[in-house]
């Protein structure tokens, strides 16, 4: 049984509660606190981004479209109105192309500014050179805008005859085939058709060849690029390669990832060469706050109707928390008690079976835990004291009642009260008495008070002896009894006279279930510390399904319990508590109709030393 403790005390619960509703109440507010300013700042935070990434998109775009920035001016006051952020472009010199915060052209020099840049700026813009972070995904291509043609851009002779193509195509495939589809125009002028949740048949009489075909425009620039990018693989000592117009190419070299490697890296470098005249310049983006005196200041915790909204939860929340905190404790505190008293009053109505749960390590728990104690104990002295009387009634009964037989005939004159007569009660007389001993032995292991006198034992001798003192009724048997132990085993610590007892009983079990013309041995052997004492017979042996049950009391395999083989059903029952007395084990293996090995192991030491040893058995044995 535990100790009370400090840390399972009903005060000590009690105590943290209160704590835990105030740790709530604190802990509440200051997560509302938070709660709010942190949403407030994402919010922000990611509407920052997201006007970063439109500005620097849309500047990327008008970058990608000519060689200069020409424009830059009126588009950065139009994304700074509509953004309400300081938008600045300038060269790698901080040279402004443009900038929002800059005085009107009547106010002064164009290239003066009232407010001064941040140190650091947000992105380079060059459509050349994609920033990843702004673009997601470009960090995996070329990182070349799209939008970034140069000469691949059509004339509006091609471009109108192109879509005249689309457009046929896309009426053909509506009437003849019922698929929707729509023209779409890519950065370069170059139409698209773009067809919904199905792919249009390759071979049809709808397909316009021409329109998948380069244009004049498209082939020049194509063969330029080609030309730029197998001038770099030559460079590199790798093959050409062919290039289509969706930049996708063929090659006769290999395929190799690392070939596929150089040959994009080639392309790429190939593609930067030629559009660099066509695009403007690299410039550095300036994203800040406007001017500071026209900011206005916004606190992100306002008394807002959301925030009133969202005081009134937190506070509703922290109330019924409290209240369902001190409801499900209260109840766990009333609970055991409830349980222990029903369970008392079964008890007390004659229920010894009754148990309560145990869920905690308080008081409480510690009173539920010597309740279940003793309903076990109660129970279990009950078991013991009912399967005894139902044993003994069943042992005694048959000797008893062919007693009564015999004495009742010779008194009426039926059989002759002679000397068979006394012979044959004399028999039962001693097997009630063989009986008798062995349930006063077992009661005695049962109540602990089964005293071992242990000393030095020669455990080849002992052997001998046992096999000496059942050969008569081996021979009688016709079972030859054979010892296989060698002198030298050593002495083991235990009480000689039990040990006899336990190995009788095992030799006595295999000599009455081996047929006439079999053999029981007795073997012994050291194994480490500990030493095996095995009997082996070559009887009927046991089923597998009574083996688990031999050393149970009273059992036999015989399931009319008939005596005509002798033994009153103890016996193995009285070998499991002595070797458990020894602090040893006893096993049983056995084969049907090749015979059955019984197993005593023992520790050398007996298990306990010394003055040790009588005050272990008078404690009893392990059941």
């Amino acid at each position: 049984m535990r100790r009370p403790g400090r840390r399972g005390s009903l005060v000590l619960r009690l105590l943290v509660l209160s704590v835990l509703i105030s740790v709530c109440s604190i802990g509440a507010t200051a997560w509302l606190a938070v709660r709010t300013t942190a949403r407030a700042i994402h919010q922000e935070q990611g509407q920052v981004f997201a006007d970063d990434a439109r500005i620097y998109d849309t500047l990327l775009g008008l970058a990608a479209r000519q060689d200069d920035w020409r424009g830059a001016q009126q588009l950065v006051d139009r994304l700074a109105r509509e953004t309400g952020h300081r938008i600045a472009l300038t060269d790698q010199d901080r040279r402004p192309f443009a900038d929002s915060a800059a005085p009107a052209p009547s106010a002064g020099a164009s290239g003066s500014r009232s407010v001064p840049l941040p140190e650091r700026a947000s992105a380079t813009v060059d459509p050349l050179a994609v920033d990843s972070v702004f673009v997601p995904g470009a960090g995996d291509s070329d990182r070349i805008d799209p939008r970034a043609v140069g000469p691949f851009r059509l004339p509006p002779g091609e471009r109108d005859h192109l879509r005249e193509l689309a457009q046929r195509e896309a009426a053909c495939l509506h009437d003849l085939l019922g698929i929707d589809s729509t023209v779409t125009t890519a950065p370069s002028g170059r139409p698209r058709l773009q067809t919904y949740l199905v792919q249009p048949p390759t071979g049809s009489r709808c397909e316009a060849a021409a329109l998948d075909e380069p244009t004049a425009t498209e082939a020049r620039a194509l063969a330029r690029l080609n030309t730029l990018a197998d001038t770099c693989l030559a460079r590199r000592d790798a093959p050409p390669l062919q290039l289509a117009l969706d930049l996708t190419w063929t090659t006769t070299g290999s395929r190799s990832p690392a070939a596929r490697r150089t040959q994009a890296q080639c392309l790429a470098t190939a593609r930067r060469e030629q559009l660099t005249p066509y695009v403007a310049p690299p410039a550095l983006l300036f994203v800040g706050a406007p001017d500071p005196e026209a900011a206005v200041p916004s606190s992100p915790f306002d008394l807002s109707a959301p925030n009133r909204v969202r005081i009134a939860g937190v506070v509703g929340g922290v109330l019924l928390l409290t209240v369902a905190v001190t409801v499900v404790l209260g109840l766990r505190l009333v609970r055991p008690l409830r349980a222990l008293t029903g369970a008392a009053r079964r008890f007390k109505d004659g229920d010894v079976s009754v148990r309560v749960a145990v869920t905690g390590r308080d008081e409480i728990s510690r009173l539920a835990e010597v309740f279940n104690e003793m309903s076990r104990r109660r129970a279990e002295l009950e078991r013991l004291r009912t399967a005894m009387v139902g044993d003994v009634a069943h042992e005694l009964r048959t000797p008893l009642s062919t007693i009564r037989g015999w004495l009742e005939a010779a008194e009426d004159g039926i059989v002759p009260a002679d000397g068979p007569l006394i012979s044959s009660l004399l028999e039962e007389a001693l097997l009630l008495q063989h009986v008798v001993d062995d349930l006063q032995d077992l009661a005695a292991a049962d109540a602990g008070e089964l005293r071992l006198h242990k000393g030095p034992v020669d455990l080849a001798d002992l052997l001998r002896q046992v096999a000496t003192a059942h050969r008569g009724r081996a021979d009688k048997a016709g079972v030859v009894l054979a010892v296989d132990a060698a002198d030298g085993l050593g002495d083991l610590h235990a009480d000689p006279v039990r040990l006899r007892q336990a190995v009788g009983n095992l030799v006595s079990n295999a000599v009455r279930h081996t047929p006439p013309g079999g053999s029981v041995t007795l073997r012994g052997r050291r194994d480490g510390d500990t030493v095996l004492v095995a009997v082996a017979d070559t009887g009927t042996g046991i089923g597998p399904e009574d083996l688990p049950h031999v050393f149970d009391r009273f059992w036999r395999a015989e399931k009319s319990r008939s005596r005509s083989t002798g033994g009153s059903g103890l016996g193995l029952a009285i070998v499991r508590n002595l070797a458990h007395a020894h602090g040893g084990t006893v096993t049983a293996g056995s084969t049907l109709g090749a015979g059955s090995v019984f197993t005593l192991r023992l520790p050398v030491s007996g298990g306990t030393s010394g003055a040790d040893a009588d005050g272990e058995a008078r404690r009893g044995t392990p059941r």
